[in-house]
Parts: structure tokens; C-alpha cells; sequence
């Protein structure tokens, strides 16, 4: 008879993130509520986070809190948790309790090292029997898989990322099959990366890794050894290269008004090396929703709104023709006593205004490769000029970021 076992799959909590300044911690808390209850009505061999478990790499107490809380509870029902850093996390924040957490069959892997084997774990079932070996990549930093060297051009840099990339899941994929010590045992393998293809939502927050080049990297950068895939960083759940076994979970709760679509996590069931993935809805705990339109369908779907009850967070996104100089005000008194919170607005109309008045947009409007692509408009930069520029800002922002999530 095969063995069977089943596994879950989830990726970037971001707990700790805010939205527009407002505090989640409720929505955080009742999402993980619910995963230790589906862990456990699920019967839930492994648990697999594949990275971004925080929001910052320096997270609150509160959210810290909710963590280890999480943990606890779920230990007990599940006999494996595996977590892996994201680019959002801190490696050593979140390697630092690994011993203690390793003795209770929690693995932790915060950034690769010199030695591949790291990467490389064995779970075993409850009679001391090999049932998985989890290749588990962490957030691949620049440094972490290519040499910089003196004159090389932009696609050298592109070409070496992707090359190394796939080296290191070569490396960790042929680490496992030597593990193997059975022929049905299955491999699962992680990541935290952005995958050719992949599909991202207005206000995710998702950031290109490696410069943006990792866009392009193709499903075949993943050996066919590799049984399961499972994925991190982008938001929206989707298969990678329509692969039925290399997928993103995606986030479980919205990170911005434009991913208010259906939430998920991967239960995967292994029938020896068989994988059959089943995507189970998360549902929702802080109803979002974004208005976009003139005034007459704004007020009449808050007017809908309001007589349903609804708790919503809301973004107004005004485009009617006529120029509401006291919008915000409007919108105060349709929601005033409702329970419904309105936490943007933006008026497209004005806007329009003050750019023909030649003002510039403010910095809370535009994301930073925005103000960089307004910059080389502003000083008429060559088009032939323009891409290795822009590489060399991306270069220079994901350092930045990896610099703050390093301690």
C-alpha cells in the first residue's frame, strides 16, 4: 500500500502590514485561527510557509505574538512545520530560536549558506520512517547566486542570475534524489521568488527580485525530481508554466485594494511521489472594496453599501467629469455611523487639474520606479540610454532593501 501524506501550503502573511496606516492585527489573528483549525479538521501532515511570514524585518511585538501563538497551537496537530525566509523577513531574526524550535519538528531556514546541504531536510512519520524531503530554498539574495564582475553588461547580469538560480535548485534538487531511499519518496521544494509569466495585483506591494531579471526565469530552472513546488512572493494564487505541481498559494488575506479576489491555500496530497493539488478558499475577514466611477455610482453603491449592513474598508476612486472640490466631505457623510471606513480616496479630477497647472504629483501617489521613470522623462534621457539606467536603479533599490532586512 503507497503512503499517503498531506501537506499545506501557504506563503506571505506579512503579518504586522498596516493599510493605509490602519492596523490588521485582527484580521491576522483570525486568519491564523482559522489555519490551525483547517490544519487540524484537515488532518495535516506538514506545514509549508514559503516565506514572508512578517511584514518588516524588525516586526512588533503584536506580531511576533501571533506567530509563536500560531506555532504552539498547531505543533501539536501537525507533525511538521516547515518555514522559509522571504525577502520581506530578516534571516537572522527569524533563524534565531531554530535550535529550540528544530526539537519540536518546527524547521526554520532563513538564508542560504556556503553548504547546499542546509537546505536539505528529511521528515519522518511516526515510526521514525523517511515521508518527505523538503528542499527548503529560502529568499535568494543577489549575492547568494552570482559574482559581480568589473565591465559586465546588463545581460551578463541577467544571464548570470538566471544561471545561478537554476544551479542552486540543480544543487539542492540532486541533494534530495541522493536522500531518496526509496523510490516513492516523495521531494518537495520552496521558494521565494518571481517566476516567468507570473501575475501581480495593483497595490500588492510586490517587489521584483534580483533586479527584475527573475521575471524571466522559465519553469524549466526547476528539476523534474522536484515533486511539489511550492512557492512564494507573488500574491495572486496561479500555477507556474500551467503546472499542476509548481504553484503559488498566494497570499491568504488582500495586501491592497487591487487583490480583493479569492484567497487560498494548497492542500497537497502525495500518493507516493503522485501529487494532487486541491486549492481551499480562505475566507474573508476584512471586506475590502474599491469604488472607482463618477459621484452618481460612488454614492449609490455606499448607499447599497450601508443598507446591507456592510463593515467594508473602502478606496474611493473618483473619475466623473465634474470637479468635486469637497469629495472627502461627501463621503464622510454617506458613511458616517455605518461601520463602513473609508481609507483612500483619490481624485482623479483634481489631479488632472494640477497637472495642467504643471504640478507634480506628490511621492504618496507614485511608487519609486515611478519617480524614476519621471526623472528620465524630466531630463529627456535617450530611449537607447534608458534601460541601463533603469537597471542599474533596481540594482540599487533591492541592495537598499536587502541592506534594511539584514540585522
Amino acid at each position: 500500500m503507497e503512503h499517503t501524506l498531506r501537506v499545506l501550503h501557504t506563503s506571505d502573511w506579512h503579518l504586522g502590514r498596516t493599510l493605509y496606516g490602519r492596523k490588521r492585527h485582527e484580521t491576522f489573528a483570525a486568519f491564523l485561527d482559522w489555519l490551525a483549525d483547517t490544519i487540524r479538521q484537515q488532518r495535516i501532515d506538514v506545514l509549508v510557509v514559503a516565506g514572508d511570514v512578517f511584514d518588516t524585518s524588525a516586526p512588533s511585538n503584536r506580531s511576533q505574538e501571533l506567530y509563536y501563538r500560531f506555532l504552539r497551537r498547531v505543533m501539536d496537530t501537525c507533525r511538521h512545520i516547515v518555514v522559509v525566509a522571504g525577502n520581506h523577513d530578516s534571516p537572522s531574526f527569524l533563524s534565531a530560536p531554530g535550535e529550540l524550535l528544530r526539537a519540536l519538528d518546527v524547521h526554520v531556514v532563513g538564508a542560504a549558506t556556503d553548504t547546499p546541504e542546509d537546505e536539505i531536510l528529511t521528515l519522518r512519520d511516526a515510526d521514525g520512517e523517511p515521508e518527505l524531503i523538503v528542499c527548503a530554498v529560502p529568499y535568494l539574495r543577489d549575492r547568494d547566486i552570482r559574482l559581480v564582475e568589473p565591465g559586465e553588461s546588463v545581460e551578463d547580469k541577467e544571464r548570470k542570475l538566471v544561471e545561478g538560480v537554476r544551479r542552486h535548485y540543480e544543487a539542492v534538487a540532486a541533494l534530495a534524489e541522493a536522500r531518496r531511499s526509496r523510490p516513492d519518496l516523495p521531494v518537495l521544494a520552496t521558494g521565494h521568488l518571481f517566476a516567468a509569466g507570473g501575475k501581480t495585483a495593483e497595490g500588492d506591494g510586490v517587489r521584483q527580485l534580483y533586479v527584475g531579471s527573475l521575471a524571466r526565469v522559465t519553469a524549466d530552472c526547476f528539476p523534474e525530481t522536484i515533486d511539489y513546488l511550492a512557492l512564494g512572493h507573488l500574491h495572486l494564487p496561479q500555477k507556474v508554466g500551467g503546472s499542476e505541481t509548481r504553484r503559488y498559494s498566494g497570499s491568504p488575506i488582500p495586501m491592497g485594494f487591487g487583490e480583493t479576489g479569492v484567497k487560498q491555500v494548497c492542500v497537497v496530497d502525495f500518493a507516493g511521489r503522485r501529487a494532487a493539488v486541491t486549492p481551499l478558499a480562505v475566507p474573508v475577514f476584512q471586506e475590502l472594496e474599491q469604488i472607482e466611477g463618477p459621484w452618481d455610482r460612488i454614492e449609490s453603491r455606499l448607499r447599497a453599501l450601508a443598507v446591507a449592513g456592510s463593515r467594508a474598508w473602502l478606496e474611493i476612486v473618483y473619475t466623473g467629469d465634474a470637479l468635486i472640490s469637497d469629495l472627502r466631505e461627501r463621503l464622510d457623510a454617506l458613511t458616517d455611523g455605518t461601520g463602513m471606513a473609508v481609507l483612500r480616496v483619490k481624485n482623479a479630477r483634481l489631479m488632472e487639474r494640477a497637472l495642467e497647472r504643471e504640478d507634480a504629483d506628490t511621492l504618496d501617489t507614485l511608487d519609486v520606479h515611478e519617480v524614476f521613470e519621471r526623472c528620465l522623462a524630466a531630463h529627456e534621457v535617450p530611449e537607447e540610454q534608458r534601460e541601463a539606467l533603469r537597471l542599474a536603479y533596481r540594482e540599487t533599490v533591492a541592495s537598499l532593501f536587502e541592506a534594511n532586512a539584514d540585522d
